[in-house]
């Protein structure tokens, strides 16, 4: 699927499906290739490359009614999923008379914008606001359009307010910082979505914390899911009323309270989490089980060394694709033996800007690869080694500044 456009990027999945003439954004401006049994689209700017089908500017205007023909063969509306960057929000009258299965909105607010999202009828809506810009006020669909909705937000959380019917399941998924020594991130005031019963909150293992003093604005909990790096979790003592308690990827359980403090607790998992806490857990569980069988799933597994953390989340490559994240590590650990070996201060510097200029050549080093590529300098400058030549932080940076051309 691509643009008609001169500045279009190929296509990213092979040409040979149905093409289309579309009025995307004006007349026959789009060309639109249907891949057989592929059920998304994804809609976004030129600066995407292969990523997107249908390369549209952040503030172009979108006809979305050009997809109404377009069916899968029971009939159904297709595309069932669609993924859209950009400003125009008119999908959402768009899915008051045709529904959407799945709704990925990237949302690019050059001002605030309140969106009136009451009658639309989305299952599963997600929204992400990781671009600056304005706010956005959401009004929820109703219970009675969407009486299943899965709303999931995403970014800067800070920048978007709703009003509404509260979902039957919310995931929030803040902007954190990249590094665990950060002062404990606040989730800001999410109003009426407070009233969750089911909520999810995901962070990165290694990430800034997010404290739990948020869920006491959440008196409604039955059902809690957290992923990734948190504090205070003496906070969820507190909410006594939990029947699903699920922790995954969790380096840090400090400060859990026993699984009794939840009586009515009948599905618990915890996956890949630390090894001393976990195994706790696992004998709670068998007393438990002992005194009342759960009527869900129960595990306790994946338990974890800290070293593990280190070597499959500690590095900034891990959204990479496969053979360039391999090749980064490789650098990586060249970079790290080598200030390992170093006597002096010229030595480290050698070591850093040879890891910064083997990617000078390197293609597709964006603003996202930038920025992992300096965290993973930033990690060299926190070393043994570093710290036993008297090297700093902002030594470190002036190196990598000096030598890369990214």
């Amino acid at each position: 699927m691509s643009d008609n456009g001169p500045q279009a990027p190929a296509p990213r999945r092979p040409i040979g499906g149905e093409r289309h003439a579309i009025d995307l954004t004006g007349p026959r401006s789009h060309t639109l290739i249907r891949e057989p049994g592929v059920g998304s689209l994804v809609i976004g700017s030129p600066a995407q490359g292969r990523k997107v089908d249908l390369c549209v500017g952040a503030g172009e205007c979108i006809d979305w009614s050009v997809l109404d023909p377009f069916t899968v063969p029971d009939g159904s509306p297709w595309p069932r999923f669609l993924h859209y960057t950009g400003s125009d929000a008119g999908f959402f009258d768009w899915a008051r008379r045709r529904p959407i299965e799945r709704m990925s909105w990237a949302a690019v607010l050059p001002v605030d914008r309140t969106v009136d999202a009451s009658r639309s009828r989305v299952h599963d809506l997600s929204i992400a606001l990781d671009e600056p810009g304005g706010r956005l006020h959401l009004v929820l669909p109703a219970r009675s359009v969407s009486p299943h909705l899965s709303l999931t937000l995403g970014g800067d959380l800070s920048r978007i307010s709703v009003e509404g019917d509260v979902p039957p399941y919310l995931d929030l998924a803040p902007r954190t910082g990249r590094r665990r020594t950060d002062s404990p991130f606040q989730l800001p005031d999410m109003g009426v979505l407070q009233g969750a019963e089911r909520l999810s909150l995901h962070n990165g293992p290694l990430a800034q914390p997010v404290s739990l003093r948020c869920l006491g604005r959440f008196p409604n909990l039955r059902s809690l899911n957290l992923r990734g790096n948190f504090c205070d979790l003496d906070e969820l003592a507190l909410q006594p009323r939990l029947k699903g308690l699920e922790l995954r990827a969790m380096p840090d359980l400090g400060g859990l309270p026993a699984l009794g403090s939840w009586p009515e607790l009948d599905t618990f998992i915890a996956f890949n989490v630390e090894e001393a806490a976990g195994k706790r857990l696992r004998q709670q569980l068998k007393v438990r089980a002992a005194l009342r069988p759960f009527g869900g799933h129960a595990s306790v597994s994946g338990l974890r060394k800290p070293a593990w953390w280190e070597a499959e989340f500690g590095r900034p490559f891990s959204s990479w694709p496969g053979r360039l994240a391999r090749m980064a590590n490789e650098v990586f650990d060249t970079a790290l033996a080598a200030l390992s070996g170093a006597r002096d201060l010229a030595e480290a510097e050698a070591a850093i800007t040879a890891f910064t200029v083997r990617f000078n050549d390197v293609k597709g080093i964006e603003t996202t690869e930038r920025e992992a590529l300096a965290e993973a300098v930033w990690q060299l400058s926190r070393s043994d080694a570093m710290a036993r030549l008297g090297g700093t932080e902002d030594d470190a940076q002036r190196w990598f500044d000096d030598a890369r051309r990214y």
